[in-house]
């Protein structure tokens, strides 16, 4: 098995040479069997090895055996070992969210943390099992091309070594080299939807064809790669359709569907930071073709004059001021901003970013003329639901700069006698392919 899991390690460039790796480790059979594939490994990638193990505190004196259990593996092996205690039972309530959400959240924030203070990757001990439990899981749920190609070996920092191994390998491999471990007594009911799947529907696919989670391994493989590729095909497509003021449907329309309905699951996700359901493709793709608006629950979509654009119902809260004095940066309305001026020697003025407060003026300055701020956003068709968050940049009721608009006259005048500069990039929300949580 050892031989497999160096395959899968070097396939996916799991095991950084000279870095650290920290498994997760609950003192069941898969995670122990992952430490000592690691241990046996780490002369050969040059490895250091630590464990790390959160302690939900659901089960009373069982867990706190499998944390006792876990402390002297970790000594039996002379590696660092880390540990997290969180009731997750008072957790679950104050959130409003299952146990097992709230325990895997609690899980993934232990181990984030002391990836980042260690520098280091995060070994999971997924399984081809688990991976066959976790595909069917979502299929039963209507999961997309994505949610089909079931959890992936790498995601980031995030390694699963053993996810070419089944479980039955893996009861192998710990008889065979003498590993003790515990059993999680939660493991053996079926309260848990995945236990059902365990001990129910695997049973009867394994009958259909003892081999049936290297299957589904390959059949997740081959998801993956169409997955992928129709993702730069997405990607693509929503940087050519975007434009200053949305997204151009005529641009989307052209897409091959598979194409488009990612575009759409894409721009939600970055532009409005939604996840989309499949519902609300079908409603997009009809504005898209025949305008208008849809009601996407705390969204609305809007396609006019060709463009498609999505955003909140409820519009952000306004703009706190931002004094301009020096340097400054800030988030605001999906904007990262950053500014500075060069007032050290002068007296200090008034320069606020700010929200529209109404009276504002803009002076263009390629023509020297001055306008209402709501005329000059009309001229420059500036969508009517942005203008409420826009961010700008104002002495008074004298605009220097308006997102959208950039520079006033007096802006520019700023900017060639006191240097000022702002750069305003957005935030890139958009999940990279990879990056999901199995």
């Amino acid at each position: 098995m050892v031989n497999k899991v160096i395959r899968t390690a070097e396939r996916f460039d799991m095991l950084p040479r000279g870095g650290c790796v920290i498994a997760a480790l609950s003192g069941g059979a898969d995670s122990v069997a992952m430490l000592h594939c690691l241990i046996s490994v780490k002369e050969k990638y040059n490895i250091n090895v630590a464990a790390a193990h959160l302690n939900h505190q659901l089960r009373g004196e069982e867990a706190d055996r499998d944390e006792a259990f876990c402390k002297i593996l970790c000594e039996k092996y002379n590696i660092p070992f880390y540990v997290r205690h969180r009731d997750i039972s008072r957790l679950a309530r104050e959130r409003k969210i299952s146990e097992e959400l709230c325990g895997r959240e609690e899980r993934y924030s232990f181990f984030e943390e002391l990836a980042q203070s260690l520098d280091a990757r995060v070994a999971t001990a997924h399984t081809a099992s688990d991976n066959a439990e976790t595909l069917i899981f979502n299929l039963t749920r209507g999961a997309s091309l994505t949610g089909a190609g079931g959890i992936p070996a790498r995601r980031g920092r995030y390694i699963r070594p053993l996810i070419a191994c089944t479980r039955t390998e893996i009861e192998a491999y710990c008889r065979s080299n003498g590993l003790d471990f515990v059993t999680d007594s939660t493991n053996l009911s079926d309260d848990y939807t995945r236990n059902k799947i365990r001990h129910n529907v695997i049973p009867a696919l394994r009958e259909l064809n003892p081999r049936f989670e290297e299957a589904l391994l390959r059949f997740c493989d081959s998801v993956n790669i169409a997955d992928e590729y129709i993702e730069r095909k997405a990607l693509d497509l929503t940087r050519r359709a975007s434009t200053e003021n949305g997204f151009s449907a005529k641009s989307l329309l052209e897409a091959d569907p598979a194409v488009l309905n990612r575009s759409l699951a894409l721009l939600c996700r970055s532009d409005a930071d939604f996840q989309v359901e499949a519902r609300h493709l079908e409603l997009l793709k009809g504005i898209l073709k025949n305008g208008g608006a849809v009601d996407l629950g705390q969204h609305i979509a809007v396609c006019k004059q060709g463009l498609l654009r999505i955003s909140k119902k409820t519009p952000a809260q306004p703009l706190c001021e931002v004094p301009l004095s020096g340097a400054v940066s800030f988030e605001y309305g999906g904007l990262s901003i950053t500014a500075v001026i060069n007032n050290s020697d002068k007296e200090i003025n008034d320069f606020v970013f700010r929200g529209r407060r109404g009276g504002e003026r803009f002076t263009f300055p390629a023509r020297g003329v001055t306008k209402q701020l709501r005329k000059a956003l009309n001229e420059k068709k500036i969508p009517a639901e942005r203008r409420d968050t826009l961010v700008l940049l104002c002495s008074g009721s004298v605009v220097l700069w308006c997102e959208g608009l950039g520079f006033s006259l007096q802006g520019n005048e700023l900017a060639r006698t006191s240097g000022l500069k702002i750069k305003a990039e957005k935030i890139d929300k958009t999940i990279k392919r990879g990056e999901k949580d199995a």
